[in-house]
């Protein structure tokens, strides 16, 4: 089922026009994965599903996205709750200074939602869902920042889960990881994608290979291929798809 939806999507910063006429259709229970070279608007695509771009300067579309079937873009959206809706993961593990528990807890308490029960069963199955309680099930009072790199990821996966989300952007999010916590990250959206829509920006081009049902090509602001991704690895309609996959730029 359709999930999110760009039509003709334009994206400037002042005077810069960083994403031209991109056209995409995101779906249910789908992992898709951005690629191509730093610069070319992936991650400013990805923040403007969730409008984190509005925070930057200058910053203005035109075209339409749309979130089922709703413009996010249009008058009257409550943008605290899109962002519940859409939530983001980012290339670096951005704990807060708090407890594990007091991590995860934070999102639903900001929904008004105080009763240590509540909370103490949305803690456990966020972090169930994020493939980490069993690991920290015994230490929920310690400092997140004492966790491993690779935990605290899988902590920032798990806040985003805790706030109930229908779609989840990772930028990058094994960038900063070892070989294991990549594979773990790996794994884990292969096991949430059954009840999210994700869509991820990354450089790996295995990584996007091995987890996405498809994937989005971009250079310079255009979207030059959209594909399953099975289509884009073997056999890309653009030349610059070709060449970029196998390794002869970008």
């Amino acid at each position: 089922m359709l999930k999110i939806k760009t039509e003709s999507l334009d994206v400037f910063f002042g005077g810069f026009q960083a994403l031209r006429s991109v056209n995409m259709d995101f779906y249910d229970q789908e992992i898709t994965a951005l690629i191509g070279p730093s610069g070319c608007g992936k991650s400013t695509f990805l923040k403007t599903l969730n409008r984190m771009n509005d925070l930057v300067e200058d910053f203005r579309i035109s075209g339409r996205v749309s979130l089922d079937g709703g413009d996010i873009y249009g008058p009257g959206v409550d943008v605290d709750s899109l962002r519940r809706r859409v939530g983001m993961v980012f290339q670096k593990p951005n704990p807060f200074p708090m407890s594990i528990y007091h991590n995860i807890a934070f999102g639903p308490r900001t929904q008004g939602i105080r009763e240590k029960g509540k909370l103490d069963e949305i803690v456990e199955r966020s972090l169930r869902s994020a493939s980490l309680w069993d690991e920290v099930k015994d230490r929920l009072k310690k400092s997140a920042l004492a966790l491993s790199g690779g935990q605290q990821q899988r902590l920032c996966i798990a806040r985003a889960l805790a706030v109930d989300p229908e779609l989840i952007l990772m930028d990058e999010p094994t960038s900063a990881l070892d070989p294991i916590s990549t594979l773990k990250i790996e794994d884990l959206m292969a096991e949430l994608k059954a009840q999210y829509t994700i869509i991820i920006v990354t450089h790996n081009m295995q990584q996007a290979a091995r987890i996405s049902d498809r994937t989005a090509f971009l250079l310079l602001g255009d979207l030059v291929e959209y594909d399953k991704t099975e289509a884009i690895f073997s056999r890309p309609r653009d030349r610059r798809t070709e060449d970029y996959v196998t390794g002869r730029f970008g």
